[in-house]
């Protein structure tokens, strides 16, 4: 029998579930940089510079739990990295981490976030 993982080629993509996908999508752009591309759908897609793209996809249903899956977002300066996440909107998360190793946020739909220090 043929390996099964064979099959899958790997992540295409990452989504996001939220309210208004075209907002989010460009607050993320803002946030990490790339073009945003909206369907006729209303859904919309991120390119970043780096990493797969992220489809902010449009469900009737608020957020309610923490994610069981986040981003982990690089910096090459930790400070303002989550000083730059803070002035567009991000709010502290606390609730889920408060150490010193990263930092957790939460994007304008609640979605959590982090940002990582400069690896070594």
């Amino acid at each position: 029998m043929p390996d099964p993982s064979a099959a899958v080629t790997g992540i295409s993509a990452l989504a996001i579930d939220c309210a208004d996908p075209a907002t989010l999508a460009s607050w993320w752009s803002r946030l990490v940089g790339g073009p945003v591309e909206v369907d006729s759908s209303g859904d919309a897609r991120l390119l970043p510079p780096q990493g797969p793209p992220i489809d902010f996809l449009k469900v009737p249903e608020a957020k309610s739990v923490k994610n069981r899956l986040h981003l982990d977002l690089g910096s090459r300066d930790f400070d303002l990295a989550v000083r730059q996440a803070l002035a567009l909107g991000a709010t502290p998360a606390p609730d889920v981490y408060a150490g010193d190793a990263w930092q957790v946020l939460r994007d304008p739909e609640g979605n959590e976030f982090c940002i990582l220090r400069p690896q070594s």
